[in-house]
């Protein structure tokens, strides 16, 4: 066996970490490289001996407790980013982990800040047991149905354990969460691409999380080739530092950023209000409120079962951020919301879905220089829209053009640019296998239209995606409405880059050559 995991997430240049690991053919290499446009080795080390331990019972809860094989200290001329930490058995075998690199204190290297969706990663994440979402090795290993693995799901999760391979270190190319061309006649639904996941033994979670070769690494990719330079932190970061905003002009949060704390959120917030600028180019975000307990070692995100699950006051507990006991639809920061929003080409949701959005506003700011017009698709080679997708209702003006009707959270000053049909889940009477089920349907129903109704229900089934912006306080929010966006500057489209582009210089971030 060879595992193994860090006792932080992110450090400054100085700082330390210690990597616990369990080796039974050691010694070890240790290899350390920054990730972006390309890879930088910055460490390298042979003869790393570690013991060879036993995974504890409930560590998915409680975490290894593996005794620590080494320090590392992250170098001065470590640069701010996302560090793959790889460890070679002796008989070839590998393990990754990774830790971000935080600015030196006191500096920063941009006006602008990538947050790494680390909360994502951790309720993902099924190592030695179970998730957020399930017993996932139970389901994995057909020793537990389904229905289920889903109820054996946990609240409290550890970081203190490894990080399942495929989330953090899949193989190059890993195939997207969407269907790359339209369903045919009569054809029978999939998701994805089953024959990887067979293959690999890929969970229905691996996918959903993650740096490498997912969202986040596209962007920075895209970015630095482009020569605009990020800082880097984590959510973490920003739950237990209240201030780590203060020096940047922007922030970004890039492909899945689900799960949001209490005081990462009040930070964000206070940022824009102050006159700070976000830039969302994501999906599903902010959807679940989660909290932090012991330093940073026990993560809690009881989903579903927030209410039930544990005693505590209202404001400490972990929902729906939309949940009328929070009195904060993640909207009011976002613009939109997954409730209104949902899946695009994947099993039966919207199977033959253009993959892209319609545009309208082709006077938005934005898009200015883009050479996109009313009524042009924008993504629908890539596509661009895929796997969840943030929305939130509207009508259509005198002038032809969409306007955001202002419910659960949603500004009235939204300004609508672009959209695209979406399906919160399949509709039960297609005809076809379930393959993307609406999960709790009832509580999305209550929670978005105050009822849970049949008819509420199917009316959240039928939802829309967008690409937005609004002002809020002195600051500005863009948000892509997609996951997918950065597999757009993958793909280099024109189209997308030139609006990400516009973004990024909108909320002040500059090349390297324009200084």
């Amino acid at each position: 066996m060879l595992a193994c995991y860090t006792d932080r997430l992110s450090v400054r240049p100085g700082e330390s970490f210690a990597l616990h690991a369990t080796v039974t053919n050691g010694p070890c290499h240790l290899e350390i490289v920054r990730v972006g446009a390309s890879r930088e080795i910055v460490l390298t080390m042979d003869g790393v001996e570690a013991g060879e331990y036993p995974v504890p019972p409930h560590v998915d809860r409680d975490g290894c407790g593996w005794p620590a094989a080494l320090e590392v200290t992250a170098g001065a001329d470590w640069k701010s980013g996302y560090y793959d930490i790889c460890l070679t058995d002796a008989a070839g075998e590998q393990t990754h982990h990774f830790v971000c690199i935080r600015p030196a204190p006191g500096t920063t290297g941009s006006k602008a800040v990538m947050v790494i969706s680390t909360n994502t990663y951790h309720s993902y994440n099924w190592w030695g047991g179970a998730n957020a979402y399930s017993n996932v090795t139970g389901l994995m290993n057909g020793t537990v149905p389904f229905a289920q693995a889903m109820d054996e799901a946990i609240g409290v999760l550890s970081t203190q354990r490894p990080f399942v391979q495929m989330i953090i270190a899949p193989p190059e190319n890993p195939p997207r969460l969407v269907n790359m061309r339209k369903r045919e006649f009569k054809e029978k639904p999939w998701a994805a691409d089953p024959k990887f996941m067979r293959e690999h033994g890929v969970s229905p979670y691996d996918g959903s999380a993650g740096f490498l070769h997912k969202w986040e690494h596209a962007f920075v990719a895209w970015a630095e080739t482009e020569g605009y330079v990020l800082d880097f932190v984590t959510d973490y970061d920003l739950d237990v530092d209240q201030s780590i905003l203060e020096n940047y002009e922007s922030a970004y949060f890039v492909g899945h950023s689900e799960y949001w704390s209490g005081n990462e959120r009040a930070q964000v917030e206070r940022f824009v209000d102050a006159g700070g600028n976000v830039a969302i180019l994501s999906g599903n975000t902010c959807f679940w409120k989660v909290r932090w307990e012991d330093d940073g070692r026990t993560y809690v995100c009881h989903k579903w079962k927030g209410f039930e699950a544990e005693d505590v006051p209202a404001d400490q507990a972990t929902h729906l951020w939309s949940h009328s006991a929070f009195g904060a639809p993640e909207a009011e920061l976002t613009g939109l919301s997954f409730n209104f929003g949902g899946y695009h080409r994947l099993g039966m949701c919207v199977s033959r879905g253009q993959g892209g959005f319609t545009v309208y506003n082709d006077r938005h700011w934005a898009l200015e220089g883009s050479d996109l017009f009313y009524g042009d698709v924008l993504g629908g080679d890539i596509p661009l829209i895929g796997y969840e997708s943030d929305g939130c209702l509207f009508e259509f003006g005198k002038d032809g053009l969409p306007r955001a009707i202002p419910t659960l959270g949603v500004p009235a000053n939204l300004e609508i640019i672009a959209l695209a049909p979406v399906a919160f889940g399949e509709d039960a009477e297609t005809g076809y296998a379930a393959m993307i089920p609406p999960e709790k349907l009832d509580v999305i129903a209550e929670v978005t239209y105050g009822d849970s109704s049949p008819a509420s229900q199917q009316r959240v089934l039928r939802g829309h995606t967008m690409i937005t912006s609004f002002k809020r306080g002195k600051g500005e929010v863009f948000n892509s409405g997609t996951t997918e966006w950065a597999h757009g500057l993958a793909a280099k489209d024109p189209f997308v880059a030139a609006i990400t582009r516009n973004v990024l210089h909108k909320f002040g971030v500059t090349r390297r050559a324009e200084g």
